[in-house]
């Protein structure tokens, strides 16, 4: 799921690759097709202008992530450019399609799971 940050005509924006929900299994969003199933998006969505009015929407996070809890890494699946460290994970999520290498999948009793208030 791309989302457009600033201008349209300027190459700018977040690409979401998955996204974990208070209870609900910690995979049912864990890439692209699976968060426009789980949220009913489809092509007809394309130019969407994302508030609460149109009734999707992103919101601050109610707690702080410091830089630790994340690993950044490069790029996959693409075929240019691939050296660019522009991805970024949480690390003890088990949603990550494919984490940097040597960074295990964590247990589940270790997970982050996400709930209606919480802290890392």
């Amino acid at each position: 799921m791309n989302i457009v940050t600033g201008r349209s005509d300027w190459a700018n924006g977040v690409l979401l690759r998955a996204i974990s929900m208070p209870n609900e299994n910690e995979r049912i969003a864990s890439g692209p097709g699976l968060i426009a199933r789980r949220f009913g998006l489809n092509s007809s969505h394309d130019n969407y202008a994302i508030s609460i009015e149109n009734g999707l929407w992103i919101s601050q996070r109610s707690f702080i992530i410091n830089t630790d809890q994340i690993t950044n890494t490069t790029r996959i699946g693409i075929s240019k450019a691939k050296d660019l460290r522009w991805r970024w994970y949480l690390n003890t999520s088990r949603s990550v399609s494919k984490r940097a290498k040597g960074d295990l999948i964590p247990k589940a009793p270790n997970a982050w799971r996400p709930t209606t208030n919480n802290a890392l």
